[in-house]
């Protein structure tokens, strides 16, 4: 977001910032050399619209002039150090809030552009223990305010940080000796799974995120018997709803799909308000639980998840490549999206809107055409190009365990296979069925080459694989057929658009 206020008008050091990163003419020396001028300028300018609490300044300085200045100045380099820092803003007290955010955008950048060490993770692991006291702790709510993407931002890392933790300990032959005397040593139980997730659900408990959200689906207005008091302020109640997302994608990628998926029982993923605070957030919210969904066979539900947020997303297209930082990630969620949706709509055949069908189309084309053909290995492709990256709660020295030479993500492709196994006849099932509007189960049995038993226990797994992949899905759009068994034959119809209440009602008035 651009400044929009009148350039003219601010301050002089100001005025050198906002009219180009490019200008160097003093600059700041500090423990890591010397700072240009028009960082400085944005530092002091950072940390006194934070204390003033004025928000609107503090967005357009964090959406704007951080990633500008990050681009120009530390692209491939750490921004100075929070002690250096820390004297530029003259500010006696390490612990004070701008301090904390400090660190916190300090250590990103970090992860983000550079390699963390082991202590960078340690530290940024405290810094956010320290951010979420200072939010958990206060006897009463605090003032400060920041804007939603931030508080976003800060969930979203919170998050990733603990995942690329997991992932470093779990490369046990890429560790030195000195790193692994450290975790050895580790007495904090830095980035623990436990403690994680403690920190999420406090966050959401602080807020009665649910029980507002509760309200909110009722028409209710939001008092503070329902919120409390610390609910009422909105640092408190967006960063408890961000948090139920954090908790949602943190189940995703234990494999704990149902645990996953109570979190977000309350939310409207539809909603005009808190999901539509942030883009990338309802982004995120949209592709873990569409993936929680598939991997408990309720593929109704991910298609219209999947359907409603690629059509938000190609609307908005234009919105998020005017954002490098963000166009990248938006991408590859946007293809991973796709790779499941062609999984989902294998198993669950629902009519998918025509722009979402274009772009399966275009980037799934080939293996849906070879799944139609029976070449079940495509499904293992398209796993591995939509899933996340799964985390062990439990990290081990051996490599190969508990899950094997693959890992939690060989564990979780083996149980999707179990179910592609299951789901095999399915569709030349499906294609003969529709053929008729009555067959003997005989006649079945030859076209499919089985046992008339065989033919029984195959229809019986449709019948009920049919109904659980609806889960709890209200889109009407279903091609599927619907049938029964009487004796020994059975008996096909249609499923109908057109026959809905809405219609018929309609076309009898």
């Amino acid at each position: 977001m651009a400044w929009q206020g009148n350039v003219a008008a601010m301050p002089v050091q100001m005025q050198m910032y906002y009219q180009g990163a490019g200008n160097t003419t003093g600059t700041t020396t500090g423990s890591q050399g010397e700072v240009a001028e028009p960082v400085v300028n944005f530092l002091k300018w950072f940390y006194h619209f934070i204390e003033k609490r004025e928000i609107y300044h503090v967005e357009n300085m964090y959406e704007d002039g951080y990633y500008k200045i990050s681009d120009f100045y530390f692209k491939d380099k750490p921004w100075p150090s929070p002690e250096v820092v820390q004297g530029i803003v003259e500010e006696k007290d390490e612990a004070c809030i701008f301090m904390i955010l400090y660190r916190e955008l300090y250590y990103r950048h970090i992860y983000a552009r550079l390699k963390p060490t082991l202590e960078h993770r340690f530290d940024s692991y405290a810094n956010y223990c320290e951010l979420f006291s200072y939010l958990l702790t206060a006897e009463e709510p605090v003032k400060i305010e920041l804007p939603n993407k931030w508080l976003w931002d800060i969930i979203e890392e919170f998050v990733y940080q603990f995942q690329n933790f997991q992932q470093f300990k779990s490369k046990a032959g890429k560790i030195n000796d000195e790193e692994k005397s450290m975790l050895r040593d580790d007495e904090d139980n830095v980035w623990k799974v436990t403690a994680v997730l403690n920190i999420l659900l406090q966050l959401t408990e602080k807020c009665n995120i649910n029980a507002q959200l509760i309200a909110a689906k009722k028409g209710e207005p939001i008092t503070e018997e329902i919120a409390g008091e610390f609910g009422m302020k909105p640092i408190y109640a967006v960063t408890g709803f961000f948090s139920l997302v954090g908790l949602l994608r943190l189940y995703v990628l234990l494999g704990d799909y149902h645990m996953a998926l109570s979190c977000i029982e309350h939310v409207q993923f539809k909603d005009k308000d808190m999901m539509a605070l942030v883009p990338a957030c309802q982004i995120t919210a949209n592709y873990y639980a569409g993936f929680a969904y598939l991997m408990i066979r309720k593929y109704g539900n991910t298609i219209q998840l999947y359907q409603h947020i690629l059509g938000y997303m190609q609307r908005t297209k234009q919105f998020f490549q005017n954002r490098s930082f963000q166009a990248d990630d938006i991408n590859k969620k946007n293809e991973q999206m796709l790779a499941l949706l062609a999984i989902a709509s294998t198993f669950c055949p629902l009519r998918l809107d025509e722009s979402v069908n274009i772009q399966i189309k275009e980037k799934q084309g080939d293996k849906v055409a070879r799944i139609q053909h029976g070449d079940m290995a495509v499904y293992d492709d398209l796993f591995f190009s939509g899933c996340p990256k799964f985390l062990s709660p439990v990290v081990s020295e051996n490599p190969t365990s508990p899950f094997g030479s693959s890992g939690p993500r060989g564990l979780q492709l083996q149980v999707f296979k179990a179910e592609v196994e299951q789901q095999r006849l399915i569709p030349t099932l499906r294609s003969f069925l529709k053929l008729y509007t009555s067959i003997p189960i005989s006649k079945l049995a030859k076209f499919l080459d089985m046992h008339e038993n065989e033919v029984r226990c195959c229809l019986m797994a449709f019948k009920h694989k049919k109904e659980v992949a609806k889960g709890d899905s209200t889109d009407q759009t279903t091609m599927d057929i619907d049938f029964y068994v009487d004796k020994d034959m059975v008996h096909i119809s249609d499923t109908k658009i057109a026959d809905t209440t809405e219609t018929i009602t309609f076309s009898k008035s």
